[in-house]
Parts: structure tokens; sequence; C-alpha cells
């Protein structure tokens, strides 16, 4: 089965939870409504599901290869980048001065979605090129930018990240590529990083790398990073390519999913250096890397709701079309499609729930990002920015670990076909588990909620967020409808809660850590819980008030028994998990490392 874009719960989010209407009224966004949103959807649409999404399963069939030093991608995938780079995709929200076409994150967000579900690993090599747009638009010089900004928006060139070496993963303190100075303020640079997505491919003339390395002299620890722009061939004045530079691909991994994408180990400087330019000030590498991960961590929860939709897509095409076994309440005489089974359809729902709370949640985080970078009033962009980088933690590591849950029932209604390879389903179980692992680990994400997030100012940003759930169960409780005051009691318990995990949080995190950070990812889970049933609960009363007048009055009916059901099947987990958080640590810590 062909992939779908789910374009009607794209549009209902982008226009009434993201309120896309508010966010063409900031500046630069003027003609980016809901018009546009739609236009820009559906065009998109289009391109993933009829050049991209066919790709995806000669990909995991046939994946990237190595061979003296090049790797050739999986064929049609030149081609089909090509065609992404052409229409302008790779720009969408990047800058209009340097060729972007200046989009909200609130559109660029859904687009990056279906280019997820289409192909994850076709969608990898983007998503790292954003990344390194959004270092350079930062930090870089105006030379560096005129350099190379036009060249990555386009799609003409990509980008990596260099963060991970064979002794640094997550601590990124052992960093150990170093960067010796030139006397024309060039660096040569020297190391081996690894884990390189799309480090070395055919889809493009050049491949601009980000490295983070040490210059001779540099305070040890992270303090003594530096950025580098390490291009794999390098510019001439006029702009054209010129000599070969000495970065080299050695090897690429051979992986359980995302088998497609090349995942390069490189080596800098064997051939007497490899030629860097540093971006923005020595030292500050750390920081400037960040706001790469940061665009990357939110794009990573939204791999794992593309992903996810993939899965459940498939899934029920396949409970429409199986025939197994007579339904359990007589109403066929016969062998029925296995989607009459309740455990069936109770499946499907979870996963369909999730995807929808997690879509929900990610389409809101969106809209507070563009209020916080466009909107006038500088006390506006404050509050959103807080927000929005409340949410970042919970949209990659929530989303990533639900599209575990999600892409696991979708093998598990396949039943025995699941787990063959043919059919399809067990692809998406395999590209999942690496999104709980790369741009940083669930446990980084539950680190950086609890520290920076939660305890750093005393969990008040938590419980400005539970006031603004508040409001909304309030509305739910206050409604005529039952499944909307069904709704708001089980939104009411899991903010209370999410309330207590967030006191013990707060005032345990210094004085015992290790019992806060023994329940850090259960604090996440129970957290990405919450803000996704929050939309839901918002999305219920928006589906209750147009359905009578809905033109698409199926969707809005369906809207409210699934925000029902996320509400009664994965809401109602929230008490359970509290328990965990506050009264469970003990049992996590006291058993002796001996005992192990």
């Amino acid at each position: 089965m062909s992939y779908v874009a789910p374009l009607k719960d794209m549009l209902f989010n982008i226009e009434h939870l993201a309120q896309i209407d508010q966010v063409a009224q900031m500046p630069g966004f003027e003609d980016a409504g809901l018009v546009t949103a739609q236009a820009v959807l559906e065009e998109c649409a289009k391109l993933n599901q009829d050049v991209i999404a066919p790709l995806n399963w000669a990909g995991d069939q046939n994946p990237s290869a190595f061979s003296n030093g090049q790797v050739k991608t999986t064929p049609g995938f030149k081609e089909a980048f090509k065609q992404y780079g052409e229409g302008g995709w790779q720009g969408l929200q990047h800058p209009t001065d340097f060729g972007g076409q200046g989009l909200p994150k609130t559109i660029g967000a859904a687009c990056g979605e279906m280019l997820n579900s289409a192909n994850m690993s076709f969608a990898l090599c983007p998503l790292l090129t954003d990344g390194a747009i959004e270092a350079l638009l930062t930090a870089g010089s105006d030379e560096l930018k005129s350099i190379y900004l036009e060249k990555l928006i386009s799609g003409e060139w990509t980008g990596t990240m260099n963060l991970t070496e064979p002794q640094a993963g997550s601590d990124l303190a052992l960093v150990r590529t170093r960067a010796e100075p030139l006397p024309d303020g060039t660096f040569k640079v020297f190391g081996t990083k690894i884990y390189i997505t799309y480090g070395e491919h055919d889809m493009a003339d050049n491949i601009v790398h980000l490295v983070l390395a040490r210059v001779q002299g540099a305070p040890e620890g992270v303090k003594g990073i530096s950025l580098f722009v390490v291009p794999k061939f390098m510019v001439n004045a006029d702009g054209s390519l010129g000599a070969r530079n000495d970065v080299h691909c050695v090897s690429i991994e051979h992986k359980m999913g995302i088998k497609a994408s090349p995942t390069a180990v490189l080596q800098y400087g064997d051939h007497g250096g490899a030629i860097g330019y540093l971006v923005g000030e020595e030292n500050r590498g750390l920081e400037y890397m960040f706001i790469m991960m940061n665009a990357a961590r939110y794009a990573v929860g939204v791999q794992g709701i593309a992903i996810a939709e993939r899965a459940y897509q498939k899934a029920v095409q396949y409970a429409k079309d199986r025939v197994q076994s007579r339904p359990v309440d007589g109403s066929m005489n016969t062998s029925a499609p296995i989607i009459h089974h309740p455990d069936v359809k109770r499946m499907l729902m979870t996963m369909r729930a999730t995807i929808e709370g997690c879509r929900a949640l990610a389409t809101v985080a969106a809209a507070a990002y563009d209020a916080a970078h466009h909107h006038p009033d500088i006390e506006v962009r404050k509050q959103n920015a807080l927000f929005y980088e409340f949410m970042v933690p919970l949209v990659k590591g929530y989303s990533t670990e639900m599209s575990l849950e999600v892409t696991s029932l979708g093998v598990q209604v396949h039943g025995g076909m699941g787990f063959i390879e043919e059919t399809g389903a067990a692809q998406y179980y395999r590209d999942a588990k690496i999104l709980t692992i790369y741009e940083g680990t669930t446990a980084i994400q539950a680190n950086d909620l609890v520290g920076r997030k939660t305890s750093r100012d005393g969990g008040q940003t938590a419980k400005a967020l539970a006031g603004q759930v508040e409001s909304t169960e309030n509305e739910l409780l206050s409604h005529a409808h039952e499944d909307a005051k069904a709704v708001g009691r089980r939104l009411k318990a899991a903010r209370m809660a999410f309330l207590d995990a967030v006191h013990f949080v707060a005032g345990q995190a210094k004085a015992n850590p290790n019992d806060v950070y023994a329940g850090s990812v259960p604090y996440l889970m129970l957290t990405g819980n919450l803000m996704a049933g929050w939309q839901m609960g918002r999305a219920m009363l928006v589906a209750l008030t147009q359905s009578a007048q809905a033109s698409d009055k199926a969707f809005m009916d369906a809207k409210v028994i699934t925000a029902r059901f996320y509400a009664d099947h994965l809401l109602s987990r929230a008490p359970g998990v509290r328990d965990s958080i506050v009264d469970g640590a003990k049992c996590v810590t006291e058993l002796s490392l001996e005992a192990f």
C-alpha cells in the first residue's frame, strides 16, 4: 500500500490549534495563512506520495553502498533529491535573503512529517542540511553565509553535523578532533568522526561538514570546543568547486534500520590536514551546535509521528483486507476482515490516537516557535520561547518513544505476516528504533526536562502550563456533551498527577538527585502524555463546535471519538506513572552494583 498524506488532520491542527491566521499576522508571514498552508501541503503531498514514497522499500532492500571511498545511494534517490531541491522544498522555512521561501515552521513541520512518512532514510539528508543552515544563519560570518547558504538552501549542496567520536558519544567534553590555526585565518582539522548521517553520498555536488574540534591551547572540557565549516570540495572565489579537501569517508555502518541513509565514518587530515573555517568565535562551538541540535531534536520528534503514521496506514489496510474468524458478537456467520475484532480495533485506535495527539502537540509547538521569533511584542516572544523550549524534549522524547509502541502494534496487527520482511510492516519498527537514540537519547531529553526546564525555575514554567491545561479541562467539564465531560475528568486526573511529579522533581532535584533522575524518563512520558492529551481535549472542543455545520462531519465526529479514546486509554496511564516517579525511586537505586 502506498502512502497517503493525512492532509485533513494536518490542516485541522494548523487552522484550529496552531491558529495559522494569527501566525499570518506576524511580520514576514503575511502571505502564510490557511490558503497558503493548504496549497503548500497539497503540493508537498503530491511529491512525497508519487516520487519519494515509492523509493522507501527499495532503499531498505537495496541500501547505500560503500566502495573505494565513495557512497552510492539507492537507485532513484539522486533523481528524487534533485526534484526535491528544484521544487524549493529544502528552502521552505529558510530566509528569502538566501533564496528560501520564508514560510513559518507551522507549515514546514507538516511538510517535514510528509517527507519522513514517505521515506525516512531519504528525509535525513534534508534534515541535517536544515541544521547546518540554522547554525550558519545564527553564527556564520557574512563571508561564510555568502559562500554556503544559497547552495545549501537550493539543495545543490547538503550539510552534516559532526559531533560524535569513538570515545565521545553523549559526553562531548571528550572530543579530541583538533584544529591548528594557519596564518591566513583558516585552520587545519585532524580527527575521526563517527555516525555522520549522509557524510558521503552521490546526491549533491558538495557536502558542507560542520565539525566540532579543539583549537590548540583551548580549555579542557566542553568550554574548549569550537565549530568549523569543512567542505568536501573547496570553493573558489567565483563560487565554483575547486580541489578536494582532506576529508574522506573510510566506511559506512551496517544498521538495524534507516538502511538507505549512509552513516559515515569520516577521517579528517590523513593527507596533511582538512581546511576548515571557524564559525563564530573560538570555544563557543557547543553553543552553536546546540542550535543545530535543537532544530534536529524537534525534527526527530516529527520523524516519530511520521513513521507511526506510515505504520498505521499499512496496518489499517491490512486489517480491512485480512479475513480471519467470525466476529465475537455473531454479527456475521462467516470469517470476516480482522478490523471487525474488538482487540484489532483497540490496537488501531491506540495507533491513531497516539499519532493525532503527538501531531497536535508538534504543530502547536511549531506555532510557538514562529511567535517566539516573529511576534512584534517582546513579552509574547518571550512567553512563546519558554513554551517552545519546554516542548522540544517532549516532542522529541514522547513522540519517538510512542512511535516504538505504534510501529510494534503495526507488526502485531499483521500477526505472523508482520514478522515477514516482505510485508514491509517490520521496516517501520526497525526504522523507528533509532529515533529514541540519535540527537540525544530519551534519557538525555528527560535530563533536559528535569534539569533545565523544571527544577531550574522551581517548576514555575511547568505549573504555568498546568494552568493552561486546567482552562481547557474546565471547558470540557462544563460542556453539555458527555464525552467532553469524560475527557475533562481524565485530563484533570492527569494534570494532578503531573503537578505531584513537578513538586517532587523541583523540590528534590538538588537534595536527592538520584531519586529524581531515577524517574526522569517516566516524568518525560507523563508530561508528554498530558500535553498531547491537552491538545486532544482542545481538538475535541473544536470538533464538537464544528460538527453540526462542518462540510466533513465524519472527520469531526471521528476526532471526538479519537479524543475520548486518548483520554480513556492513554491519559489514564498518568496516575500510575506519577506513582512510579514519586514513590518508586528507592527500588531503582538501592540494589547493589554487585547484585546486577
